[in-house]
């Protein structure tokens, strides 16, 4: 008999921010196929998003915040790990991006991108492994770095300095939570269908000079994060601490 237990997440719950759309509801999809229950997260309707992860025979928990506030992060984690039980994953999804030339960018937008992407993923963390701790619990963190961990990019100074955090971040933790029964990785997801990537698929020079690179020759979906976060949740990746696991179709490779 084939045995996919080390792949399961029968019993877990798994918390996702930005699980709206894109890569959030991809991961929370895949998440509820493989067995988990799905706390999302966000600042806008996750209508659609529950019907999937119900679809998929997944329970589905609402959770509204507007996580560019990291105080209010922390205060929604510690509720829904009240309201919800303990929960035994945090995705670190929900992110944006401002796109200016370096010279132009303002003060506002380099915050704001530095607060959510950053600084909430390091509080969302943090408040992830104090009630993991405190229970003699373990737990798996997933942080969504991007391409951008490893390149420069052309017009994203916040957003490149948020993800190449994002990595370091992810290494810090682990170095410490490791031995410690919490596993925290991150994935680098390269050029994705979502909204933060409408513009440069709208842009036929831009969009064709990125296709023209990437080795498999199409542009990402949502369920391939998804497929790669659920390996990272799972027991499959029991040995995994501090990595970074590229999902660019080949892009950082050519």
């Amino acid at each position: 008999m084939t045995d996919f237990s080390a792949f399961s997440l029968a019993g877990k719950r798994i918390l996702v921010t930005g699980a709206n759309t894109g890569i959030g509801q991809g991961i929370a999809v895949a998440a509820a196929r493989a067995g988990a229950a799905i706390i999302g997260v966000g600042r806008s309707s996750m209508d659609e998003t529950a019907r999937l992860v119900e679809g998929a025979g997944g329970a589905f928990s609402l959770v509204t915040c507007d996580l560019v506030d990291p105080k209010a992060a922390q205060k929604m984690f510690d509720e829904a790990w009240q309201a919800n039980g303990p929960i035994d994953g945090l995705v670190n999804n929900a992110g944006i991006i401002r796109r200016a030339d370096a010279v132009d960018l303002s003060e506002t937008d380099w915050d704001e991108v530095m607060d959510l992407n950053l600084k909430t993923t390091f509080f969302l963390c943090q408040a992830f492994g104090r009630h993991v701790l405190a229970a003699d619990r373990t737990g798996r963190i997933v942080n969504i770095a991007s391409v951008l961990s490893f390149q420069g990019g052309i017009r994203v100074a916040s957003y490149t300095a948020s993800k190449h955090g994002v990595v370091g971040l992810t290494r810090l933790l682990a170095c410490e939570w490791a031995a410690k029964g919490i596993n925290v990785n991150a994935i680098a997801p390269g050029y994705i269908v979502t909204n933060n990537t409408t513009a440069l698929r709208q842009d036929e020079d831009r969009s064709a000079a990125i296709l023209a690179r990437i080795p498999a020759g199409r542009w990402g979906q949502p369920s391939d994060i998804g497929d790669a976060a659920v390996f990272l949740l799972a027991p499959a990746s029991g040995y995994m601490h501090g990595a970074t696991i590229s999902v660019d179709g080949g892009w950082l490779a050519r």
